[in-house]
């Protein structure tokens, strides 16, 4: 097989999902790293800062002979090994170090004198994190968005999926993005998110083109941060509103928030641990919000919850979930999404039902391609 040459054509990697083969250290790499790369690295964490001290006291002569010592005869045949695995699973991939400099060309040699030429990102993650930054702030500048908003429970996020170009922000934060949002798995980090969010914008720009669409959403999606020229294009971008009855509302949130977290739960930690760790979710994710409802209404809801839970564990019957979530979506989410949209410079292109609002967009997007 003829080799392939090392590469700088950043948007191919990223639009076609390239695999990508992260050979920093698993700190820096849990820091942040790309959709489609996997750690494996050429140093531990460990190894990794005692080259580090040695670089800033004696120099990189030193610091190169010391990484040489740390990674010999079986841990350097396992380096390899886990590489040359990698390689075999993606024969189409690259590898990357920090700068595209020392580490990255000594994994490139040692793989190619186990017998494999493999190439690398010329530039390493900083280039490639460079790249993100900037052609994020440029699709942001020049881009052209839709947002759909709506009440909590009207089921935007299922709405969103189905329009024409859509981006969903909530699923690259892995956060539903109220204090009811968590999901069992983690959150990325920070740089994670805003990597996720930069690819999928380009895909959203370079694959389908036209008009993205993006759901409303505040400065935080759990613990992760939206990038603020972002939010500042999306407050001034015009608004599709979804509306949905009460009693649909209520269905989805039941739906979302309690079937489905409690599949989730018991399918990560088993049956009781699961409906355990359900329980104090939802009971947690009220005691988020306390100090906002107050010391009576929140007494009122923990009641109600506590009721729905005890019943649901008893019987298995989910009805008694109503009466919490009717009321925190009357007396609290109601109140707080009519201040924030009164607030919203955005015109309001379109109001309706998910049918509605499917075909205003796709209506909308024909014209515009």
């Amino acid at each position: 097989m003829a080799s392939r040459p090392d590469t700088d054509d950043y948007l191919n990697l990223f639009l076609n999902d390239i695999p990508l083969m992260d050979v920093r250290a698993p700190v820096e790499f849990a820091k942040g790293s790309f959709p489609c790369a996997e750690n494996a690295p050429l140093m531990n964490d460990e190894e990794r800062h005692r080259v580090g001290i040695c670089y800033k006291e004696k120099g990189q002569d030193e610091a190169i002979k010391l990484g040489h010592q740390l990674v010999s005869g079986d841990i350097k045949a396992q380096r390899i090994e886990a590489w040359n695995r990698f390689i075999a699973r993606h024969p189409e991939g690259y590898l990357f170090c920090f700068r595209g400099g020392l580490r990255s060309r000594l994994t490139q040699q040692w793989i190619k004198d186990s017998g494999i030429d493999y190439p690398l990102v010329k530039g390493g993650y900083k280039a490639l994190r460079r790249f993100l930054i900037d052609s994020l702030d440029q699709l942001i500048a020049n881009g052209d968005y839709r947002i759909l908003s709506g009440r909590t429970g009207t089921g935007k996020t299922r709405v969103l999926l189905d329009l024409p170009n859509p981006v969903d922000l909530e699923g690259l934060a892995n956060h539903r993005g109220s204090s009811f949002g968590r999901q069992v798995t983690p959150q990325p980090s920070q740089i994670d998110f805003e990597n996720r969010v930069a690819v999928a914008m380009l895909k959203a720009h370079h694959l389908t083109g036209g008009l993205i669409y993006l759901e409303d959403e505040s400065r935080l999606i759990g613990r992760c941060a939206l990038p603020e020229s972002l939010r500042a294009r999306m407050a001034e971008s015009p608004l599709m509103i979804l509306e949905q009855p009460m009693e649909e509302r209520v269905a989805i949130i039941r739906a979302d928030y309690v079937e489905a977290m409690l599949q989730d739960y018991i399918s990560r930690d088993g049956e009781e641990a699961g409906w355990l760790n359900f329980r104090d979710y939802l009971l947690s994710a009220l005691d988020r919000i306390r100090r906002r409802l107050g010391g009576e209404r929140y007494q009122q809801l923990r009641d109600l919850m506590t009721q729905a839970l005890d019943q649901q564990q008893a019987t298995g019957t989910l009805d008694r979930h109503h009466a919490w979530i009717e009321t925190l979506l009357n007396d609290y989410y109601d109140p707080m999404y009519d201040y924030q949209l009164s607030q919203k410079q955005g015109r309001i292109l379109v109001r309706g039902n998910p049918e509605t609002i499917r075909d205003y967009a796709r209506n909308h997007h024909k014209v515009l391609k």
